[in-house]
């Protein structure tokens, strides 16, 4: 295998959702700068789901008219897209305009909703075009989505993004003309380290990510030493000659996976037809489910769940999430076992610890072990964990359905992004409108 190949479809793989991760983790900075707050998060949560407009019409097409939608001119647009919206922002992001009466964000809004139908609807098209390449370079192209969230929380860290001091602060009470009957109390207050760059930065720092991405992208298309890589010229926009359908299955099952039987019978009208109907339900429930925990339902309550073991447990459990996912990706390039078995085990592990670390979400402000340093030790080793497991069985269902091929990938994207809907829809009510969690006061909150 070649190596160029294996950065290139790294650095594709880390444009998916680079543009958007960085927006969530440079949240901080933005917030106190802009009229909406902290209702922000909310309004993000929303638009990214308006955005799966994006993937719902490219799955269509799919489903009604296979070949009619040019992948890879699709593909080029929406890079394009994330590009030219990441390097507006750096720009216009503090810009408002007086709507109905009131400041809004309209260019902050706006862009962001280009942004998340980039991110959106890569989901179903970078995958699909992996089919151009080796088996291999699948698990390659997860760790560079991985990378997508670690890249920018480390330039976030590097920044200096929610670093919280608190300082001593006197405050006066009863005080009158005389100061007979005043009294001094002493309280702690947090104050916000200041950006070691600012956010203007950090935007035209995602735009550089979206080009690298863009050529990439381009090198794959057009590099000759990809052009060996590429096992199989029978595939045009994604979409197989009429000419080989009736060999699809000689073909390219022993080329897939070597441990199946060349006349294995077909238990489905499903891709290749290794896997019964009831295997294929289990497969995608299972991506829903995970990707449900992993993009929303856990990351929306992450700093609830960290934050009152002190600044460095979130930090710290924050970073090595992210560096988790793609280790969990570099694990399955070596370790690919696509057992069902496993899968769900390793579901049920992670689903585990992910209640473990909702449980002192709901806690929150004042969750079990909070004035013991065992407390923010397990809180970090149970986001590692989390995101370990399922990150693997995200890569491992990746494979399984690279195997049952193109169209089978189009499916696992749109599922990817049913889940996180589903997820999007579940907490956005519990986290905005009912304030089921409680942050509490990082300097002040006092726990028995």
């Amino acid at each position: 295998m070649s190596l160029l190949t294996h950065l290139l479809a790294c650095l594709f793989g880390m444009g998916s959702w680079v543009s958007i991760n960085g927006l969530w983790v440079e949240l901080p900075l933005i917030v106190p700068q802009i009229p909406e707050g902290w209702f922000l998060p909310s309004y993000l949560s929303v638009l990214i789901q308006m955005a799966n407009i994006g993937p719902l019409f490219v799955t269509m097409m799919h489903r009604f008219r296979p070949g009619a939608l040019n992948e890879t001119a699709v593909i080029y647009v929406i890079i394009g897209l994330g590009t030219v919206a990441s390097f507006l922002l750096g720009f216009f992001w503090k810009e408002t305009v007086v709507v109905a009466g009131g400041a809004r964000s309209v260019a902050l809004l706006t862009l962001t909703f280009f942004l998340a139908a980039v991110d959106c609807t890569s989901s179903v098209t970078f995958l699909p075009f992996m089919m151009r390449l080796k088996p291999q370079y699948l698990t390659t192209y997860y760790i560079g989505e991985g990378v997508s969230g670690l890249l920018p929380a480390l330039v976030a860290l590097i920044q200096g993004v929610g670093v919280v001091h608190c300082i001593n602060s006197t405050q006066s009470l009863n005080h009158t003309l005389n100061s007979s009957n005043s009294s001094v109390t002493f309280d702690l207050q947090a104050q916000y380290q200041p950006a070691n760059f600012s956010v203007e930065v950090f935007f035209f720092f995602l735009s550089a990510m979206m080009l690298v991405c863009l050529v990439a992208f381009m090198l794959l298309n057009f590099h000759p030493a990809v052009a060996k890589e590429n096992p199989n010229s029978r595939y045009t926009n994604g979409v197989k000659e009429k000419s080989q359908k009736n060999r699809r299955w000689a073909e390219q099952n022993p080329m897939m996976d070597p441990y199946r039987p060349a006349n294995q019978r077909r238990r489905s009208s499903f891709g290749t037809g290794t896997y019964s109907w009831m295997q294929v339900f289990y497969i995608f429930v299972i991506l829903a489910w995970v990707n449900a925990l992993t993009n929303v339902v856990l990351p929306s309550v992450q700093s609830y769940s960290c934050m009152p073991y002190g600044n460095n447990a979130y930090h710290l459990s924050a970073t090595m999430a992210a560096v988790s996912n793609p280790l969990a990706c570099f694990i399955a390039m070596f370790l690919p076992i696509r057992s069902l078995l496993l899968m769900g085990a390793l579901t049920v592990i992670g689903s585990g610890v992910g209640a473990y670390i909702m449980g002192m979400a709901v806690l929150s402000p004042c969750p079990l072990l909070i004035n013991d340093i065992s407390g923010g030790v397990i809180i970090v080793l149970a986001w590692i964990i989390f995101v370990l497991a399922l990150s693997y069985v995200k890569v491992i269902i990746g494979v399984i359905l690279r195997d049952e091929g193109h169209s089978a990938l189009v499916w696992c994207g749109a599922v990817v992004q049913l889940g996180s809907l589903l997820g999007a829809v579940t907490m956005f009510p519990l986290v905005s409108l009912y304030s089921f969690f409680s942050s509490g006061d990082p300097c002040n909150t006092k726990c028995p």
